[in-house]
C-alpha cells in the first residue's frame, strides 16, 4: 500500500508516532524534494530508501510507484511540510492508484490549514480552502469578487510578498470591516496570530516588516447575510448607473448612495463594465 504521511510544518516534535514508524518501515519514501526531506529523516535516525515525485516528475513517477506495491512492498509518499496532496504533489499519483485498485492510506499530522484555523478565532465549522490567490493583480481581485458572497470562513496561503497587496484587494472586495486574521510561521519560534479587520491588517502589514516574513495563511470571516444583501444591492446602483457613466463617476454616486467605500465600489464598477481604469 502507499502512506500518504503528513510531516511538520515547522515544530519537528508535531511528527506523529505513527508517522516515524511507518517512514522507518516502508521500503521506500517518495519525496517533493530528497534533500530537504533527508534532514528530517536523518534526525530520526531513518535510514529508508528516498526517491523524488514533486510536480514536474508525478507523471512519470506513477508506473515506479506502482510496480512496487503490486511488488508487495509498502510505499510512503511525503512532501516538504504538512499533508501531502493540500497544495503540493501526490493527486495525479493517489489518483492513479485508485483507478488501478491499489490501496491509499492516509496517516494524518499537521497542516496548516487546519491548524490556522484552529487558532483564529473565526468560525471554523463551514470553510473553504482557497490554497493560493492569482499572481497577477486582475485575476487576484477577480477570484476574490467571486467569493464576496460567500458565507464560509475562507482560508488562503499567501506568499510573503505579495500580502499587503492581496489584504488590500481583500478589503476591497469584502469590506474594509470584513474580520480575518493573519497567521505566520504556524509551530515555530516567531508564531504569529494577528486578528482584526481587513483594513486594520492592511495597516499593519505596511507598518511592520516582520509582517511579510515566513510561511502565512490568511484566514477571512464569511459574509454575513446583511452584508451579501448590501452588496447586491451596490451592485445593481452600480449596474443603473454605470448605464450613464464612466465607472469613476458611478462610483462616486453610488458611494453617496450606499454608503459603502468609494474605491472599493470604483473596482467593483471596472468589473462589473469590463473597462479598464479612467
Amino acid at each position: 500500500m502507499l502512506y500518504v504521511v503528513a510531516t511538520p510544518i515547522g515544530n519537528r516534535e508535531d511528527l506523529t508516532r505513527r508517522a516515524q514508524r511507518i517512514l522507518d518501515e516502508v521500503a521506500c519514501i517518495f519525496c517533493e524534494d530528497t534533500r530537504h526531506s533527508g534532514k528530517l529523516l536523518a534526525e530520526l535516525g531513518i535510514d529508508t530508501p528516498r526517491l523524488s515525485l514533486h510536480e514536474h516528475n508525478e507523471r512519470a513517477r506513477i508506473d515506479t510507484v506502482l510496480q512496487r506495491l503490486q511488488n508487495g512492498e509498502s510505499c510512503a509518499l511525503i512532501s516538504d511540510a504538512g499533508t501531502p496532496l493540500i497544495n503540493d504533489p501526490g493527486f495525479v499519483l493517489v489518483r492513479a492508484l485508485r483507478d488501478a485498485g491499489m490501496r491509499v492510506v492516509p496517516v494524518p499530522g499537521a497542516s496548516a490549514v487546519i491548524a490556522a484555523l484552529s487558532a483564529a478565532g473565526l468560525p471554523a465549522d463551514r470553510f473553504s480552502y482557497e490554497g493560493f490567490l492569482p499572481a497577477k493583480s486582475k485575476a487576484r481581485r477577480d477570484r476574490l469578487a467571486a467569493l464576496a458572497n460567500d458565507s464560509r470562513t475562507l482560508v488562503f496561503y499567501e506568499a510573503p510578498h505579495r500580502l499587503e497587496e492581496m489584504l488590500a484587494d481583500a478589503a476591497n472586495a469584502f469590506g474594509a470591516e470584513r474580520l480575518a486574521c493573519v497567521a505566520r510561521e504556524i509551530t515555530k519560534l516567531h508564531e504569529e496570530f494577528r486578528n482584526g479587520t481587513l483594513a486594520e491588517l492592511c495597516e499593519w502589514a505596511a507598518r511592520d516588516p516582520n509582517a511579510t516574513r515566513g510561511e502565512i495563511v490568511v484566514v477571512v470571516g464569511g459574509a454575513s447575510s446583511e452584508s451579501t444583501a448590501q452588496r447586491l444591492y451596490a451592485d445593481e446602483v452600480l449596474r443603473a448607473l454605470l448605464e450613464e457613466l464612466p465607472a469613476s463617476k458611478a462610483a462616486k454616486v453610488a458611494s453617496k448612495l450606499t454608503g459603502e467605500r468609494r474605491q472599493a465600489l470604483y473596482q467593483r464598477a471596472l468589473e462589473l463594465s469590463g473597462g479598464a481604469a479612467e
